[in-house]
């Protein structure tokens, strides 16, 4: 069997749920309501956050961020696979693989240190409120952002990169519905540890690192609302942070569920169908989360929505 290089491979076969038709007709309805649902609520709150004036704060400037994420974290793959639902023919190009795996790469890799970046401006709204506008000021918050955006896309095209130039050997049948970086280093016939170096690193510094900042900021913050005298501030306090911590605890719930518990020797067609659900759950519920648990953005949905019927 000879290699051919990775410049060589015009193509990648997605395998995906191709061996269960039934299945397929099934999460085409399913995964296409959660797609609107997540495209039509994330962009209401990215644009009820730059419309309303009251909004213009750190907290809803992250969340504003963290909703475009998740717009472009699904449309990574989500439109592909809704195609390859319905379709036999389920190939994705060489470049079109590389550039699916970065981005998707990248924006999951964003979505834990936007996480992080929003608990310690939650830490500092109640823990420091004093000094908070000082301290978590506008141009704090764009190199925030900015940092996390550059520096997980750097990562992540230099992991595709590495991954890429890697020879293929044989079939390029990808058993994943998407290019997930270990599904495709699966295929190759070459020494694969430097690419696992760096995704261990990478999953080190993205996974417990942030979660544990993530845990230390709320247990500041916890220890700070106990020490609020009354009932109405405690709940006050706490209220500006759940939607946030609810988020968070979806997150990383689904995540360690996934790749945490014991894995077989033969991959199972319900861990694929887990996965596409996981990856879709959270970028929907956000929009849902924010809006039960925050009556600022409950209040600013309703102003946006009365504009708009009194302006036709």
């Amino acid at each position: 069997m000879q290699p051919l290089s990775g410049t060589g491979v015009s193509a990648f076969f997605l395998k995906g749920f191709s061996g269960y038709p039934a299945l397929e007709h099934l999460l085409f309805p399913l995964c296409s309501v959660m797609y609107l649902v997540t495209l039509l609520g994330n962009t209401a709150i990215v644009a009820v956050s730059v419309l309303d004036v009251h909004l213009h704060t750190p907290m809803y400037f992250f969340l504003g961020n963290l909703s475009t994420l998740y717009i472009c974290y699904t449309s990574t793959f989500v439109p592909l696979m809704l195609v390859h639902l319905l379709s036999s023919r389920k190939t994705i190009s060489f470049t079109g693989c590389a550039i699916q795996m970065s981005l998707s790469l990248s924006t999951g890799s964003t979505e834990c240190l936007l996480l992080a970046i929003m608990a310690y401006d939650r830490y500092l709204a109640i823990c420091q409120p004093l000094r908070y506008r000082v301290l978590m000021n506008h141009r704090l918050c764009v190199l925030l952002v900015g940092a996390a955006w550059v520096l997980c896309l750097l990562k992540s095209v230099t992991e595709t990169v590495i991954a890429m130039r890697l020879p293929f050997c044989g079939h390029h049948v990808v058993s994943h519905f998407t290019c997930e970086i270990l599904a495709v280093l699966k295929l190759t016939c070459g020494n694969t540890s430097v690419s696992e170096v760096f995704l261990l690193v990478g999953s080190i510094l993205l996974l417990p690192v942030p979660l544990a900042f993530i845990c230390l900021s709320y247990l500041l913050i916890l220890a700070t609302i106990l020490r609020v005298p009354s009932a109405p501030g405690r709940r006050k306090a706490f209220s500006t942070c759940s939607a946030h911590l609810a988020v968070v605890l979806l997150f990383y719930s689904t995540i360690i569920f996934t790749y945490m518990k014991p894995k077989s020797k033969e991959a199972h067609i319900s861990d694929e169908v887990f996965t596409v659900l996981y990856a879709m759950v959270t970028p929907m519920l956000n929009p849902i989360i924010y809006s039960l648990r925050n009556k600022e953005v409950k209040e600013a949905t309703k102003k946006a929505w009365g504009r708009s019927w009194t302006s036709r």
